[in-house]
């Protein structure tokens, strides 16, 4: 469904997709390579808790993710890509072996917010812009705004991986057209789907487990919060769901309408 959370696995969600159907991807895989390789000790502790219940991938899930990607983006299309700083220096190449997509750019986002290390202590991501084929940048890329540092402090920081609704618009207005469609096959706090409302993009995406979305849909005239609820029995004991607020609609295009009526 378009426009709204589905829970469905992702590789089913790419494998639905038209070739050349997509104008733009977001994808944040659930990686363990930092918390194989470095071994902070938090794994299910605390804020490591969060972190580590998400269903984890593969090197060989993540090529698979990234392939069917390369699969759906029309000629030219980009793949933002999120990596933490443990595979930066490490390398990703392994992901795309195979696969036609080249990386291009990249933006380092300051999350304001301190996180993990031994040594200096993390508090920034990285976002791997990757294009297909035939690599060009006029009249695929339209801003020239946008700076190589992004700070933006996350936008749900309920959910462990919540990534920056301001930047990840500004790259929907650099790389699409209005209506064009934007899929992200592993949404997480579904960031993308309020980037993607706020600038008029179609947004196709989808994660294994339901959570509750927030998503917040501007006008000249005032912010509507709506949310997204629903249960999987994989989610430990007590875990509480939001309600909306009676006569709400799920949906933030519904929920826009029921208030213009109040």
């Amino acid at each position: 469904m378009l426009n709204a959370p589905n829970v469905m696995d992702g590789l089913e969600l790419l494998a639905s997709l038209d070739r050349g159907s997509v104008g733009a991807a977001f994808f944040d895989p659930q990686y363990r390579g930092v918390l194989d390789k470095l071994k902070y000790g938090n794994e299910g502790v605390s804020r490591g808790k969060k972190r580590s219940d998400l269903p984890q991938m593969s090197d060989e899930v993540i090529s698979e993710f990234l392939s069917g990607i390369a699969t759906a983006l029309r000629h030219s299309g980009h793949l933002f890509l999120w990596i933490d700083k443990f595979h930066l220096v490490e390398g990703v190449s392994g992901w795309f072996e195979n696969i036609p997509l080249r990386p291009v750019d990249m933006i380092t986002w300051d999350k304001g917010v301190m996180g993990m290390g031994y040594r200096t202590r993390r508090r920034s991501e990285y976002l791997l812009v990757a294009q297909k084929g035939p690599i060009r940048v006029r009249g695929m890329w339209e801003r020239r705004d946008i700076p190589d540092v992004w700070r933006e402090r996350p936008s749900d920081r309920r959910h462990p991986h919540s990534k920056p609704v301001g930047l990840q618009s500004a790259l929907l207005e650099a790389v699409t057209r209005p209506e064009d469609v934007v899929i992200d096959p592993a949404a997480g706090s579904y960031s993308v789907l309020s980037a993607a409302t706020e600038t008029g993009r179609q947004f196709l995406g989808c994660d294994v487990r339901p959570y509750e979305y927030q998503a917040v849909v501007a006008t000249n005239e005032y912010k509507v919060e709506t949310g997204f609820t629903g249960w999987s029995p994989g989610y430990r004991v007590g875990w509480q769901w939001p309600k909306f607020p009676e006569g709400w609609s799920q949906t933030p295009i519904e929920a826009v309408k029921l208030r213009d009526k109040r």
